[in-house]
């Protein structure tokens, strides 16, 4: 960190005030996520079987961080997961300055005018729409909101210019604001899926029309049958 500007840097006190955050938003967010790559994988047993294949060449039952990185298919999994079921499906920014933000594509006001930015003032909030981009048709194909592992092999080159500070999406967000441990957050996720599909294999106990999604600060999977859990 030394060769940060000294205004970019976080003071100790900082550092100590972030760890609640490190600790307790990860640890909700990451067994959400870990909630969905299970739900999805009960769903794909072809994807269950390819995973839990490669995950069973492992010698050790207790990986190093290296050794999980260097599993293909699990990271694959992973990304497709934080992808088609962000745990975070939204979030906003406030603008500390007027500014315009520049649009990739123009389109026209109400009033017919063609605009290629949108103007805020500085206070305004912004909500970045995280799921949306993540399953845009646009930017990942006509599959877009499909369970597909496979697509990671060649990332969509529209998906190349998402700002996120990782997998060229925006679930762990981008910029100084980015989420602070995603990185902690994917070997814990990828440890997860490791120990659980080497072990076991995973089907739905309900139909899968009975599973929706209930929203707050992360989106949860809940029992349409059962919503109060």
């Amino acid at each position: 960190m030394s060769d940060l500007p000294e205004h970019q840097r976080m003071s100790d006190e900082d550092v100590v005030a972030q760890v609640p955050t490190f600790l307790i938003a990860g640890h909700e967010t990451t067994s959400t996520a870990t909630t969905w790559a299970l739900f999805a994988l009960s769903q794909d047993t072809v994807t269950q079987r390819k995973l839990r294949g490669e995950l069973l060449s492992v010698e050790t039952d207790n990986p190093t961080m290296d050794e999980l990185n260097a599993l293909p298919y699990l990271d694959m999994v992973v990304r497709e997961t934080l992808r088609l079921h962000a745990p975070v499906a939204e979030t906003i920014r406030q603008a500390t300055q007027d500014d315009i933000i520049p649009l990739n594509k123009p389109f026209i006001d109400r009033k017919g005018v063609v605009r290629d930015g949108v103007r805020v003032r500085k206070g305004q909030t912004i909500q970045i729409p995280i799921l949306v981009m993540n399953r845009s048709k646009e930017i990942w194909g006509d599959d877009a909101t499909e369970f597909r592992p496979e697509r990671w092999e060649s990332t969509p080159e529209a998906a190349t210019s998402i700002p996120g500070v990782w997998g060229n999406m925006l679930s762990f967000l981008g910029g100084p604001r980015s989420c602070i441990g995603y990185r902690f957050s994917l070997v814990e996720m990828k440890s997860l899926l490791f120990t659980l599909v080497r072990a076991f294999e995973f089907e739905l106990a309900v139909p899968v029309a009975d599973v929706e999604k209930k929203s707050t600060i992360v989106q949860r999977p809940v029992l349409k049958s059962d919503p109060k859990g």
